[in-house]
């Protein structure tokens, strides 16, 4: 769909932002009968920084919005390994378990599926979002404008359009860099591996066509002690044994891997001028604790629910929806946030996790209950 000229174009939802919070949302508020538009900057397919494991608990919605992700080759993994250097990994099973896929491969199927029941996918980018008179007026940089009910931000975890809705947590630096790359190996398929060095962690599983993704972040301040990438990397593969057992079996097949910087895990607004946040866009969990995904799956989910409840009746006013959004939002996922940093500042510390490893040996249930905490159930409370 090419919309360029200043006509006024309406719709009942536009979303910003194409990842899964997005398009899922696409998917299930076009199902309904809404008109959806959705504004993406960048092209389908795409790989993106991500761990790419998804726990089981999006399997029944996503299976609402008519996806199989063991249809496009998603790969079923039920145990953890969680490595720390100097002492011999921890084996686990996983509570819900989950599965691996690429962000290329599931965002372009959400993609196609959102457009095949029926929402308008624009290739644009947001530079204004006006609320006025109970609807939302939106430009965008190639100079089009649209009017709509109501407003989805799924844009992801950091963009130029946080700084014009002079967002709190855009105004301050965060220390993590992530890096990401799909190698070919000889690594257990149901198994996804956590492992520790100084200032960080790196996640290790399989995603379909034999790929293996390799996710690591890292405090910046212990990045930029190295000259290079290379550098970087060669000195945590040193730190941590398990770690490079399996990076010098396997070959890199991307020709880079990618990076993104200024990731920041600090509380955010779920509403900003009654725009409503979703995915990295309302919270973002550290990666450690393997949801991020499925966080961004179910608050979708979450979003339309709400948004639906409007238009047939359940929900009378915009302030009922925002109000029902906050308090669902909350209850789903508050909980977890806070759980994902308390790890990730243990994990910052490779010592301090070296004298807990021993402890979470012995006693399994504890780890168990851990990974709980931070992932839902079979489904999310509506």
């Amino acid at each position: 769909m090419e919309i360029h000229n200043e006509k006024e174009h309406f719709s009942d939802v536009l979303i910003i932002g194409g990842g899964l919070a997005g398009l899922c949302s696409a998917i299930d508020i076009s199902s309904n009968g809404l008109t959806v538009v959705l504004i993406e900057k960048e092209a389908y397919p795409r790989h993106k920084v991500c761990g790419e494991y998804v726990s089981n608990e999006t399997l029944p919605y996503l299976s609402s919005l008519g996806i199989d992700p063991f249809d496009l080759g998603a790969v079923r993994i039920d145990e953890l390994d969680f490595s720390v250097p100097g002492e011999d990994p921890l084996r686990s099973s996983l509570p819900l378990g989950g599965f691996g896929i690429s962000r290329f491969t599931l965002d372009h199927a959400l993609f196609v599926r959102a457009k095949e029941k029926g929402a308008s996918i624009i290739k644009d980018q947001v530079e204004k979002i006006d609320f006025k008179d109970d609807k939302f007026l939106t430009r965008t940089k190639k100079g089009s404008l649209f009017s709509s009910r109501f407003v989805i931000g799924a844009y992801g975890k950091r963009s130029i359009l946080d700084k014009k809705l002079d967002r709190e947590f855009i105004r301050k630096k965060s220390s993590y860099v992530a890096v990401k790359a799909h190698y070919q190996g000889n690594y257990p398929e149901n198994l996804v591996g956590l492992y520790n060095f100084e200032g960080g962690y790196c996640g290790v599983s399989n995603v379909e066509g034999n790929r293996l993704n390799v996710c690591y972040i890292v405090d910046y301040r212990v990045f930029q002690q190295y000259k290079s990438l290379d550098g970087f990397q060669e000195a945590m593969l040193n730190s941590n044994k398990d770690l490079n057992d399996v990076l010098v079996n396997s070959k890199m097949v991307f020709e880079r891997p990618l990076s993104i910087s200024q990731i920041s895990f600090d509380d955010k607004e779920l509403l900003v001028d009654h725009v409503l946040m979703c995915g990295d866009s309302a919270g973002l969990i550290h990666p450690l604790c393997g949801n991020g995904m499925g966080m961004a799956i179910g608050a979708a989910r979450l979003v339309s629910e709400v948004i639906l409840s409007y238009f047939n009746g359940k929900l009378k006013t915009r302030e009922e929806v925002e109000k029902q959004y906050v308090k669902l939002w909350n209850q789903n996922f508050k909980s977890r946030l806070r759980a994902g940093r308390a790890l990730a500042l243990l994990l910052r510390n490779y010592r301090t996790t070296s004298f807990l490893l021993p402890v979470l040996k012995s006693f399994p249930a504890v780890l168990k209950r851990v990974i709980s905490a931070t992932h839902g159930k079979s489904a999310l409370t509506v």
